[in-house]
């Protein structure tokens, strides 16, 4: 039966149907003909089966619909014309969403396609791996960097290096290391960064790895010119006028001893007076290299959980009778209120206690309200910080660039040691320390861990 419209097509079968029942019926109580009876209900039942095709017809359509894009098939198409209107219209629409769909797939290939491009030709190395160590992504600069064609698993890049296997695993989002290993003679000094990421319900690990052999060079050269430009100004400060006094001394006695002239008192003072200072800074050059070594030999830190609210409240009391004297308010920030982190107690202390004696001296010439603001919560990388911020006088950009460099100070008294020791130990525990500032406005150090 060729009707297009599926209504009529039901309706019309149903006719058809019921006619046939009738027919059967009339046979049975009638002509009895088993042949005839045999051929109606043959009948009958094909009907039967035709309705139920042609109600079902719709429900398969859909369900192919379905099922090609259950698939990713979307090759198919629906013909919009030779049909009712409502089916030709159902059909239009499957077709205008099997468009939508080949759209959206050509337009993920090409994203795909372009950033896959951009990953591989970008000059700094990036890898993606599961919790396995399987990894997803590895572009040409980090086989380069690594110095592997193909690699699968990242625990393959044990040959390579171990460490570098054992920072990969270990770091969390946000975390950072510097590993070193030598390829074919060559030194390599890689920086790796770490983020974490979920897809679809799968753990990935995102790395970038850089080579900075060079700009560590670069930066180690101009540390050891630092170096040697503030060691060359304290030394020639205590050893020139060492140099002149002893020379004094030496023409002095000299004189007498050639002319077998008696050294009187006047000419005696003044040599004690020289000997005195010569004396006097001798021992400041001792206590210098005393400093330069303590400078050099920092223990490594012993680790342990401490709360960051016991550790603050301890150098609030260090710090309580300094600060009322000099009319310095001190408030305290913690979030969440039961913080704790990894450290070395006593090896934090001395940071934050240098910090601290730094924003005290900042404030003395202040003649604003006096504040230091100190706050300790997790930053975006989950990892704990804390801010120590004063109101003082701030720092000068030149200044600011050489704050870490050993020896330099602004502080008439300072040994210039006490930030560069900072630094070494935030290093040591595997975080850093960083400075901003304003003149006149103050200074913010970041301690992140």
């Amino acid at each position: 039966m060729g009707f297009k419209n599926l209504r009529f097509n039901i309706i019309a079968r149903v006719i058809l149907l019921t006619a046939s029942a009738l027919l059967l019926a009339n046979l049975i109580y009638g002509s009895q003909n088993q042949v005839n009876i045999f051929f109606v209900s043959l009948a009958i039942v094909v009907q039967v089966y035709l309705l139920i095709r042609a109600i079902e017809k719709t429900n398969r359509e859909i369900s192919g619909f379905l099922n090609s894009i259950k698939y990713d098939d979307f090759t198919a198409t629906y013909p919009t014309e030779g049909h009712s209107a409502s089916v030709d219209q159902l059909y239009q629409e499957f077709n205008n969403v099997i468009k939508k769909f080949r759209e959206i797939r050509a337009d993920k290939e090409a994203n795909y396609h372009y950033f896959r491009t951009i990953v591989q030709h970008v000059g700094i190395g990036l890898i993606t791996f599961n919790k396995k160590g399987d990894i997803q992504i590895i572009n040409s600069s980090a086989k380069k960097l690594i110095g592997v064609e193909a690699i699968q698993n990242i625990f393959e890049l044990s040959k390579v290096s171990p460490k570098l296997v054992e920072s990969l695993v270990k770091l969390k989002t946000g975390g950072s290391d510097l590993i070193e290993f030598t390829q074919d003679g060559t030194h390599i000094q890689l920086s790796i960064y770490v983020i974490e990421l979920v897809l679809r319900g799968e753990e990935f690990k995102l790395v970038s790895v850089q080579n900075i052999q060079s700009e560590l060079e670069e930066k180690e050269m101009d540390a050891w010119q630092n170096l040697i430009r503030v060691l060359t100004h304290e030394i020639m400060n205590s050893v020139t006028p060492l140099s002149s006094l002893a020379a004094t001394v030496k023409d002095n006695l000299v004189d007498n001893i050639e002319d077998d002239v008696p050294i009187e008192k006047d000419e005696l003072e003044d040599i004690y007076l020289a000997v005195q200072t010569i004396e006097r800074r001798s021992q400041g050059l001792i206590r210098f290299v005393s400093d330069f070594r303590n400078l050099t030999k920092i223990p490594q830190p012993k680790v342990a959980t401490e709360s960051v609210a016991k550790v603050l409240e301890h150098i609030q009391v260090l710090f309580n009778h300094e600060l009322a004297a000099k009319n310095i308010k001190i408030s305290f920030s913690i979030e969440p209120v039961n913080l704790a982190f990894s450290i070395d107690k006593e090896l934090i202390d001395q940071v934050l206690i240098n910090i601290l004696q730094n924003a005290v001296h900042a404030l003395e010439e202040s003649t604003n309200e006096k504040h230091i603001m100190v706050r300790a919560f997790v930053n975006e990388y989950n990892r704990p910080t804390i801010v120590i911020r004063d109101n003082g006088c701030g720092i000068d950009e030149e200044a600011l660039s050489k704050i870490f460099i050993p020896f330099f100070t602004t502080k008439k008294q300072g040994s210039g040691i006490g930030l560069s020791l900072s630094k070494q130990i935030m290093r040591k525990h595997g975080g850093g320390i960083t400075v901003k500032s304003v003149m006149n406005e103050g200074t913010e150090f970041t301690l992140r861990f």
